[in-house]
């Protein structure tokens, strides 16, 4: 089991204890089966960022605070040096590294995402939430899938989406891909 995976399906589980929530109510908010979502306190099953973050704006705390116990504190501004983001490894093949984590009431959650090459046979699992992002290839190259749409993007490329729409990405060939993703929620 996951370290990381069971530290934020612990802090899953504290909040809902302090909030006197059933896990009905939560896996409710997520949209996901309550079984599922068990699995996630149990650190035995990844949750997407942004269940984590309908989650934590539902019930009124920081997607950070439950990725990475810490709460922002900012506010004026945040620098984040290169490499020392707070970050968090949700499975081996994705790493989120977020630049956003420590000002306070940010408006968007802005990451840098790694994302390790897979087997061509992989299934792409596709995600949704609120809002728009924007992406940007830093390293690397990937197929970002939107809707039916499967689009490649280079090092270089930027691409703006809705994110209601389901979608995920690949990294091509066999290095990572490594991007900018900035969530903008509504």
């Amino acid at each position: 089991m996951d370290e990381q995976l069971k530290q934020i399906g612990e802090r899953l589980r504290g909040l809902r204890d302090v909030l006197d929530l059933t896990a009905e109510e939560v896996a409710e908010t997520c949209g996901i089966d309550v079984d599922v979502y068990e699995k996630i306190e149990r650190g035995e099953v990844d949750i997407t960022i942004s269940k984590l973050m309908k989650i934590a704006r539902k019930y009124g705390v920081s997607a950070e605070e439950l990725m990475f116990a810490e709460a922002p504190r900012m506010k004026s501004y945040f620098v984040v040096r290169k490499g020392q983001g707070m970050s968090v490894e949700r499975t081996k093949a994705y790493k989120y590294q977020s630049l956003a984590s420590g000002f306070v009431n940010h408006d968007a959650e802005v990451f840098i995402v790694t994302v390790e090459p897979k087997p061509e046979a992989h299934k792409i699992y596709k995600n949704t939430h609120p809002g728009q992002e924007f992406n940007l290839v830093l390293e690397g190259s990937m197929d970002l899938f939107i809707g039916d749409k499967t689009i490649r993007l280079e090092e270089g490329d930027s691409i703006y989406f809705d994110s209601g729409k389901p979608h995920g990405m690949l990294a091509v060939g066999n290095k990572a891909v490594k991007f900018l993703a900035f969530v903008v929620e509504k």
